[in-house]
C-alpha cells in the first residue's frame, strides 16, 4: 500500500520557519507511529516568483493535483508589493484554491484553556470556545466578473461583482451540515439577504438542502453584519457557521481573535473526494507571511502545525494521532510555554519558534 502523499509549499516571511517545526511531528510520525509520509517540497508566492516569474509555476500545480494533500505555510511580503496584480504571490494560492476546486474552508476557532486570559474578551465569554467557519473558497465576490478598474467619463471606477449558482451554494452547504453532524448538530448561516440577491438565492439554498437531506441538523440564519456582533458577544451560542466568501474572510478572521492569537489557528480547504474518496485538501495556518519577524524565531508554529493535525484527520483518516497532535499542543501550553505572540500579562515561559517544536515533539513522546 502506498505511503500516504503530501506536498509542502513553505512560501514566504515566516512560512519556512513555522514549517520546519511541522516537519519534525511527520518525523516523529514515521519514527514513533511508524507512519511514513512521501513528502515533496515545492515553492509558492513571493519565493516562486523570485524563481520562475509567476507566483505558482505549472509543474507546482501538476505536483498538488496529484497529492493526497497539500500543506502550505504563507505568501506575500513588502518585497511584492508593487509587482502586478496578476503575479502578486497571493495569486498563487488563489490558483491552488480554484484549480484544486477547493470550496469548503474550515476554520476551527478554539480557545484552549491556558489562553482564556489572553483574549481580549472576558474569560466566561470564550472559555471552552469550539466553533468551525465553513467558507464557500472558489466563488463570490473575489471570482465574479466583471471585475477591474476602468474610466468612466472622468473618473476611475472599481468594480467587483458578487455571484453564485445553486450548485456552488449548495456543495458548501452539504460541507456545513456534514460536519454539524460530527459535532453539535447545529449550523448558522449568514448572509445579507436583506440588501443582496446572492444573500437570498443563499438561504433559499441552504433552506432547500437542509429540508430535503439535513432535517435532523439544527438550522438558523443570521445576517451576516449581526453575526459579526454576536461572534464578541456570545460566541458559544454557535458551533458550525456556513458562510461565503466575502463574509466568511471578514468573519473567520474575527473568530480568530477570540482565541487570542491568529498564531493558533489552523484551516482546511477541501474539495470533491478523489478516487480514493478521500476531497482534495489543502491545509494552511490562517495568519500571515509576518515579515516583520521572519527569521528572528519569534513565529508561532502552533497554526501550522494543527493545520497538519487536520490533514491527519480529513486526509489521512488519522483522527486518533490528529487528535494526539492536538492534545500534545494543549499540553504545553498548559505548562506555561509561550512563544512571543502569546506573552500575555498572565505570564508564562517565553521560548522560540523551535523550542515550540521541540515541546509539542516531548509532549507527543509522554503521549506514548
Amino acid at each position: 500500500m502506498a505511503n500516504p502523499s503530501l506536498l509542502i509549499l513553505a512560501g514566504d516571511g515566516i512560512g519556512p520557519e513555522v514549517m520546519a517545526e511541522v516537519k519534525k511531528i511527520i518525523h516523529w510520525m514515521g519514527a514513533r507511529r511508524g507512519v511514513t509520509f512521501d513528502v515533496t517540497e515545492d515553492l509558492v508566492g513571493g519565493c516562486a516568483y523570485d524563481k520562475h516569474g509567476v507566483p505558482l509555476h505549472d509543474d507546482t500545480m501538476a505536483k498538488a493535483q496529484e497529492v493526497d494533500a497539500v500543506l502550505l505555510g504563507a505568501v506575500g511580503g513588502p518585497k511584492y508589493d508593487t509587482l502586478d496584480f496578476s503575479v502578486k504571490p497571493e495569486r498563487g494560492l488563489l490558483r491552488l484554491r480554484k484549480e484544486m476546486d477547493l470550496f469548503s474552508n474550515l476554520r476551527p476557532a478554539q480557545c484552549f484553556d491556558a489562553l482564556a486570559d489572553f483574549s481580549s474578551l472576558k474569560k466566561d465569554v470564550v472559555a471552552g470556545l469550539d466553533i468551525v467557519i465553513v467558507r464557500e473558497l472558489t466563488s463570490g465576490v473575489y471570482f465574479g466578473e466583471p471585475r477591474g478598474i476602468f474610466t468612466e467619463g472622468n473618473e476611475r471606477v472599481g468594480i467587483n461583482t458578487q455571484r453564485y449558482t445553486e450548485s456552488e451554494i449548495a456543495r458548501v452547504a452539504r460541507s456545513a451540515f456534514e460536519l454539524a453532524r460530527k459535532r453539535a448538530n447545529k449550523v448558522c448561516s449568514m448572509e445579507k439577504a436583506n440588501v443582496m440577491e446572492s444573500g437570498i438565492l443563499w438561504r433559499d439554498v441552504v433552506q432547500e438542502i437542509h429540508d430535503k437531506e439535513y432535517p435532523d441538523v439544527q438550522l438558523s440564519h443570521m445576517y451576516a453584519d449581526n453575526g459579526a456582533m454576536q461572534l464578541v458577544r456570545w460566541p458559544k451560542q454557535f458551533d458550525v457557521i456556513v458562510t461565503d466568501n466575502l463574509f466568511g474572510d471578514v468573519l473567520s478572521d474575527c473568530a480568530a481573535m477570540l482565541t487570542g492569537s491568529l498564531g493558533m489557528l489552523p484551516s482546511a480547504s477541501l474539495g470533491a473526494p478523489m478516487a480514493n474518496g478521500r476531497p482534495k485538501a489543502l491545509y494552511e495556518p490562517v495568519h500571515g507571511s509576518a515579515p516583520d519577524i521572519a527569521g528572528q524565531g519569534k513565529a508561532n508554529p502552533i497554526a501550522c502545525i494543527l493545520s497538519f493535525a487536520m490533514a491527519l484527520r480529513y486526509s489521512f483518516d488519522m483522527g486518533e494521532d490528529a487528535t494526539r497532535v492536538e492534545k500534545a499542543v494543549e499540553q504545553v501550553l498548559a505548562d506555561g510555554l509561550r512563544t512571543a505572540d502569546l506573552m500575555g500579562p498572565e505570564g508564562g515561559t517565553p521560548i522560540s519558534t523551535t523550542q515550540m517544536g521541540d515541546a509539542i515533539v516531548a509532549a507527543l513522546d509522554k503521549s506514548l
